[in-house]
């Protein structure tokens, strides 16, 4: 008698076989592998790592970019001419791929993990590589497009820093039980050395990153000066369309205390505000003028411009996602706006007592008003009965002889200077895009008495750093949203810090020591190969068309009259198990 019996049982491995299945389609038993990982599937890994951490600054730099969102949707409209919010897709595709390449990363950290060899599928492969391409040609485009919204990476660390750091140690902390488990496994004195230097490198630079985090909302907040001013650039542009009147009142009702505005002449010398050269985009010129579409806006005259509707492009475009939000009688009120004058909005102002800045746009050389474009906006100014003391002058041309027919209107530069350039010339006022000013400098114009106004805040994490770095005022387009940030979103003694990222460093090293030393006990006395594994990765290298399936080895033994044992092979296509069957002779 002689009794089959097979050289192992083995039980479904649904969890593996879908981890190696997912990420190298290998999910039969025989296709996985302990060998070491080739050079060529190495060489992917790495790509595979890259395209992660591309594709992580690229979603946060999109994410960061949130406060500037308008900004580059209207990029987008003086290239292509027709308005669509361009950020949609970017966002989609970029989340989409952020997290497909991420979950192969989890992947290759599960093969790793679990001693399997690397071996990502060619479908993946080119996933990968489009990922790759995608964002970096993203990238190159910012860069040469948009390439000063990259400062909005360094800005917000100041506001993310101090959690990423945590983030990211907690990260690494936990790889540690990976990296542990490689070293007591590998045989190779030099491999673990060298793993281990690298990690404790790593590791060691994340302890060492909260020296050089500098954030101005780490400080006392005994020191912390008031709430910066809040003017509404082109009025409340989230609720009402840009630059009209109902948009300017809407601002005032969130308690600004100052309306900012974009100024042009018109062709018989009347000042109008628009910020865009044409009048496409927020007018119904297409139906009123059909055939002026493309003629520059200051050569419409008053009563022309007077017959345009400047309010029902906001309820069709609903450029922020905000018309649901509106009531009945407020959508009615936008769809009955009009051209607004210059002189319009100084009374407005002029009423509520509130500051006025505007950018006035010299015309073209064609123009009627192109040399007398500074006197007529005076006039304007004068007849409007505004104080003048309300009035933020910004043009630089000619600047000395409004002085001297406004003496009273406050000087302001939106060029940046040094603050002893800005008093020699009798300047008081600095508005600037808050990427041109650091928080040394801002403190810097503070201590010399020059009013700085940083423009466009529209996140409250923004308007958080803007306020800790002492600036006195801001310019938004969201007024109704920094309306609702009474305090900083975070503040935090130094002391305090230092105190966090010494216990969280204390923490993650104690964790990593314990996980060394439980992977080296729990390794210790376990062989790192067994039969199965040899019988099996040697099935993964040869080429023969028979090892499409399971191949195992019985072991025939005598049992009784002790006759002799052959070998034999079996293929199995489901499960591996064979049931012991008795053979007479």
């Amino acid at each position: 008698m002689v009794k089959h019996q097979p050289l192992q049982v083995y039980e479904r491995q649904l969890c593996l076989s879908s981890i190696t299945g997912i990420y190298g389609c290998r999910w039969k038993r025989y296709q996985r592998s302990h060998d070491d990982t080739t050079k060529w599937e190495l060489l992917w890994s790495l790509i595979l790592l890259f395209t992660f951490c591309l594709l992580l600054v690229w979603f946060y730099f999109w994410s960061e970019a949130h406060n500037d969102y308008n900004e580059f949707n209207r990029f987008l409209y003086n290239r292509s001419g027709e308005w669509s919010d361009g950020t949609v897709p970017i966002l989609a595709t970029t989340a989409a791929g952020f997290t497909y390449i991420a979950f192969l990363m989890v992947l290759a950290l599960c093969h790793v993990a679990l001693g399997q060899q690397l071996n990502l599928h060619w479908l993946h492969k080119m996933g990968v590589t489009a990922a790759l391409l995608t964002t970096t040609v993203g990238v190159i485009s910012v860069n040469q497009t948009w390439g000063q919204e990259w400062d909005v990476i360094p800005i917000s660390l100041q506001a993310t820093g101090p959690f990423l750091h945590v983030g990211a140690l907690a990260a690494v902390t936990a790889l540690s039980w990976i990296v542990a488990g490689q070293v007591a496994r590998s045989e190779k004195t030099m491999f673990q050395v060298v793993v281990v230097l690298l990690y404790l490198s790593v590791l060691l630079g994340l302890y060492l990153v909260p020296l050089y985090i500098t954030s101005p909302c780490i400080m006392d907040p005994n020191t912390l000066k008031q709430r910066p001013d809040v003017i509404g650039h082109q009025g409340a542009p989230m609720l009402a369309p840009e630059n009209t009147l109902w948009s300017f009142q809407r601002a005032l009702q969130m308690n600004v205390t100052g309306l900012e505005a974009d100024v042009t002449i018109s062709e018989d010398g009347v000042p109008f505000l628009m910020h865009d050269h044409t009048l496409r985009r927020t007018t119904d010129i297409e139906k009123v003028f059909p055939d002026r579409q493309m003629v520059d806006a200051s050569f419409f005259n008053w009563t022309d411009l007077q017959q345009l509707n400047a309010g029902q492009w906001f309820l069709k475009e609903d450029p922020f996602w905000t018309v649901h939000t509106l009531s009945p009688r407020e959508k009615t009120l936008i769809a009955n706006q009009s051209v607004c004058s210059l002189e319009q909005l100084l009374k407005l102002a002029s009423y509520h007592n509130s500051t006025v800045v505007f950018r006035l746009r010299r015309p073209p050389p064609t123009h009627p008003c192109y040399h007398s474009w500074i006197n007529d906006t005076l006039k304007a100014v004068q007849q409007s009965g505004v104080p003048q003391s309300l009035v933020m002058w910004t043009p630089d041309e000619h600047r000395d002889q409004v002085r001297q027919l406004a003496p009273g209107l406050i000087q302001t530069s939106v060029k940046k200077q040094s603050a002893q350039s800005l008093q020699q010339y009798g300047i008081s006022r600095l508005l600037l895009r808050y990427n041109q000013a650091s928080t040394q400098e801002i403190g810097n114009f503070s201590e010399s008495s020059i009013n700085l106004t940083l423009f466009t805040i529209n996140e409250p994490w923004l308007y958080s750093v803007l306020w800790c770095s002492g600036v006195s005022s801001v310019s938004s387009e969201a007024s109704h949203i920094l309306k609702k940030v009474p305090y900083p979103i975070w503040l935090m003694r130094p002391n305090e810090y230092c105190l966090m990222w010494v216990s969280v460093d204390l923490i993650s090293f104690a964790v990593v020591v314990g996980i060394f030393i439980f992977q080296k006990y729990r390794m210790s006395g376990m062989r790192s190969y067994n039969p199965e594994q040899i019988m099996l990765s040697a099935a993964v290298r040869r080429s023969s068309r028979d090892l499409n399936v399971m191949k195992e080895k019985l072991i025939f033994s005598e049992v009784g009259n002790g006759a002799g044992g052959a070998d034999e092979l079996y293929s199995d296509n489901g499960y591996d198990y064979y049931t012991n069957q008795g053979i007479s002779q």
